[in-house]
């Protein structure tokens, strides 16, 4: 392992040397968060999670991005070192899970698709806004992951059933239906924005690395 590499980890251990940062870090291992959601679920002042993450931050822990909704507030994300740094939290998860975005067409049509078949579980998706039909993008991206979408369609979200874990991975979602506090939120730019293949990968290989990381938790 070369010498940067054992640099990054250490700057990572330094700053999980305090248990605030390192309860933050266990809070974001499942789910993107804004600092005002932070603050309110472990009871953090504003100002004191503020240096916190000024320090996870500039360890290379954290990144920090604007919303796609609301371009005033900002999301937390853990970075991909972490993982390989702090050891997973105990995760308890709900039995079904279900992905929300708004026209359910490309990032939750390929976040269901990935956690059934990486984890065997059932996952199932839906939208605010439903679009006609399935992105081809997100068809293309998912065949390239070794997945099918044949019979795929955009559905409505009337009503959140109960008992399920909920996984918004739309900011704009996320926002406009004032997610409980036991919901998770991936903040994940849309593809469709710009229709390229790199793109849709990106989402694919994002959604990979999240499902990866809890299962790490899941079976401890």
């Amino acid at each position: 392992m070369g010498r940067p590499a054992i640099v990054e980890r250490a700057r990572i251990h330094a700053a999980l040397g305090d248990p605030g940062r390192l309860a933050i870090v266990e809070d974001l291992w499942v789910s993107d968060r804004s600092p005002k959601e932070l603050s309110a679920r472990l009871g953090m002042p504003s100002n004191l999670l503020a240096h916190h993450l000024d320090v996870l931050e500039a360890a290379g822990a954290i990144e920090r991005s604007a919303s796609a909704g609301d371009a005033r507030r900002r999301y937390v994300r853990l970075r991909p070192g972490v993982a390989r740094v702090a050891g997973p939290p105990d995760i308890a998860i709900k039995r079904e899970v279900l992905f929300l975005c708004t026209h359910n067409s490309a990032r939750s049509q390929l976040a269901a698709a990935l956690w059934c078949s990486r984890t065997g579980r059932k996952a199932a998706s839906a939208g605010t806004r439903p679009a006609q039909r399935v992105h081809p993008g997100a068809v293309a991206a998912a065949r390239r992951a070794g997945l099918s979408m044949t019979g795929a369609k955009p559905t409505a979200v009337d009503s959140i059933p109960r008992g399920v874990q909920v996984i918004t991975v739309c900011d704009l979602v996320h926002e406009e239906l004032d997610a409980a506090t036991d919901w998770w939120h991936w903040s994940i730019p849309d593809p469709v924005t710009t229709g390229r293949a790199a793109r849709f990968d990106a989402v694919v290989g994002d959604i990979e690395q999240r499902i990866a990381r809890i299962q790490e938790g899941i079976s401890r």
